[in-house]
């Protein structure tokens, strides 16, 4: 049997060796390693793929949540609504804003955010909601953001995982006020390194985020307001910008491989996320539930796969947030899926025989 990885990176760098070795010697040519025209034409690109107006290049995808809520002009004495089933850098912006994360949970079929909960988590104090595109698989975009208007309040979408996923035919991030975006390596669409991007269609916001993520200055050496070294490097933009031509077909490839697990997996014990008619998955992550997880992991590892695990702890569990006084049992839904989730091998290059191998060894487990 062959060894099958949750993600191999090594695969995608061998298939645009060439042109992202191109593509850096180009930036080493010029010198242009922060910020810098590499960066600006990745944003152009990134912006017309994903149908928004405005696209700003950053350090990382945390760093883009942050930067859309301080451009929000949210701080210390604010609220954030925020999925308590969720990667923890959610949370991370609206704390590095200054603000309080306020966890609600997720529904118990799409592991979404759960719009008929959120109502009852407003309070004066609450001035955001982050949604957040959990697994590439998108929430109910229009009912939240109808909550949203309905009480005055910002939309942040959270697109970390969902480069290339679409809600009723229309790209994820432009809906809300701002989509905030991870180029992490292992996302869809990563860079050599760390990198992150926010959409916007509103022209105010994109420029203050431009003067803030180079410290708060339009023109050098004057700076506006306490800004931030935020710039994405030269060499990450370019990368990006390489592989923004092959993301469109990698994320049919995974869409491929979801296909094949949903039909072809048949074994009960197998829980598979629920897909709504008006969500097209990227398929980030391939996300089931199974009651014993520890069995089920042992077993897929006596097979030679080794599927990954996200996330074994919900946010609102976390140490870091333990002064909110959030205890086991407030979010159920989250809770569960923390127990038992699992996340099996997804990525462009993974070949058929190594899907099948998958699909054989969950078939044959009990």
């Amino acid at each position: 049997m062959q060894r099958i990885n949750f993600l191999d990176l090594k695969e995608q760098y061998l298939q645009i060796k060439e042109e992202a070795w191109q593509a850096m010697e180009k930036v080493m040519d010029q010198t242009a390693f922060s910020g810098g025209p590499f960066v600006a034409s990745f944003e152009e690109k990134f912006a017309a793929w994903t149908g928004a107006k405005y696209a700003v290049g950053i350090s990382n995808g945390t760093i883009a949540l942050q930067l859309a809520f301080q451009t929000l002009n949210i701080g210390p004495g604010d609220e954030v609504i925020v999925p308590a089933n969720t990667f923890i850098a959610t949370a991370w912006g609206v704390s590095h804003a200054g603000a309080t994360p306020v966890f609600v949970d997720c529904t118990s079929d799409t592991w979404e955010i759960d719009p008929a909960l959120i109502e009852a988590k407003i309070t004066p104090k609450t001035k955001a909601i982050a949604g957040v595109h959990l697994y590439g698989q998108t929430f109910d975009i229009d009912a939240v953001k109808a909550i949203a208007d309905k009480h005055n309040l910002y939309l942040v979408e959270d697109c970390a995982q969902a480069h290339g996923a679409y809600y009723k035919g229309r790209h994820v991030g432009n809906t809300g006020h701002m989509g905030c975006f991870s180029f992490y390596p292992g996302k869809n669409l990563g860079t050599f390194g760390e990198g992150g991007g926010v959409i916007t269609n509103d022209e105010n916001y994109y420029k203050r985020m431009c003067s803030l993520r180079n410290h708060g200055s339009t023109v050098r050496y004057y700076h506006d307001e306490i800004g931030y070294n935020w710039r994405m490097g030269g060499i990450e933009g370019a990368i990006l910008e390489v592989k923004l031509k092959y993301i469109d077909g990698w994320n049919n490839r995974r869409k491929e491989i979801a296909a094949r697990y949903k039909t072809e997996i048949t074994n009960k014990a197998i829980t598979f996320q629920a897909m709504p008619e008006w969500a097209d998955s990227s398929y980030h992550l391939f996300v089931v539930t199974v009651a014993d997880r520890e069995h089920f992991m042992q077993y897929m590892n006596s097979k030679n796969i080794y599927p990954g695990l996200h996330y074994p702890v919900p946010c609102h569990l976390q140490k870091a947030y333990a002064h909110l006084g959030y205890k086991q049992g407030d979010f159920p839904n989250s809770e569960y899926l923390a127990e038992h989730c699992v996340s099996l091998p997804i990525y462009a290059e993974l070949k058929d025989d190594a899907v099948q191998q998958v699909i054989d060894a969950i078939n044959a487990y009990n």
